[in-house]
């Protein structure tokens, strides 16, 4: 079956309701005959959350501490997004980083990934899988301890994934309707784009727009 990549942001994902909003539109997909690999992000709010607790619990931490706590988020929306499939009746199965595995270099929380094997995920794909619930934003090192990606990893994620996988489509969720010429929060004279060059997005996300993570542009302008 072909492939499919979709990807939900925090905002897409922020509590039940929204989770079972994005399972919807996964369940559509897969009655068109996709073969789907959702990645999301955690919670709306609970990765800084989180960081606010490591923070708050030592001023000078461990950064392969840092990945663990920090990377629980996306575990916790993962399951739950599997839950909610499984209660439509589509066979779903939750992944960690680490069970794919998502291979990535040492650097905690700024590591960049290597490579992702497809076989454990094809394994299932073929026994009746129908969607891989995939946490972003996280890898598993060469030492084997948990890794993330840097805030918006979730984004690289699923570019990586959609090259991986070959997919048909890498789709990203969010919360805003599209790329505008600036922050339409700012000026009243920004332009939402109806097509953007892989360039001009770079350019916009290394300049701080926040629609996608600069890495995931990178990536997606290499394949």
């Amino acid at each position: 079956m072909p492939r499919l990549v979709m990807k939900f942001g925090g905002t897409s994902v922020a509590n039940l309701d929204r989770i079972r909003n994005a399972a919807e539109r996964v369940r559509l997909e897969v009655a068109k005959g996709y073969d789907v690999i959702v990645i999301v992000s955690a919670m709306s709010g609970k990765t800084n959350e989180l960081v606010g607790w490591v923070n708050e619990t030592s001023a000078l931490y461990d950064a392969r501490e840092y990945d663990a706590v920090v990377s629980s988020g996306e575990n916790v929306t993962a399951g739950l997004m599997a839950l909610t499939l499984q209660e439509m009746d589509i066979p779903a199965r939750s992944w960690q980083g680490w069970q794919v595995p998502v291979q990535t270099t040492s650097a905690h929380a700024n590591a960049r990934i290597e490579a992702i094997p497809s076989a454990n995920l094809d394994e299932k794909f073929a026994q009746g899988m129908r969607v891989a619930v995939v946490a972003g934003f996280q890898g598993v090192s060469p030492e084997g301890r948990i890794t993330t990606l840097g805030r918006g990893g979730s984004d690289t994620t699923a570019v990586a994934f959609a090259a991986a996988f070959d997919a048909e489509r890498c789709d990203i969720y969010t919360d805003v309707d599209g790329v505008y010429t600036t922050d339409p929060r700012i000026s009243s004279k920004a332009r939402k784009l109806d097509k953007i060059a892989f360039e001009e997005m770079l350019e916009l996300a290394s300049l701080g727009a926040k629609v996608l993570q600069t890495r995931s542009v990178e990536l997606a302008m290499r394949f």
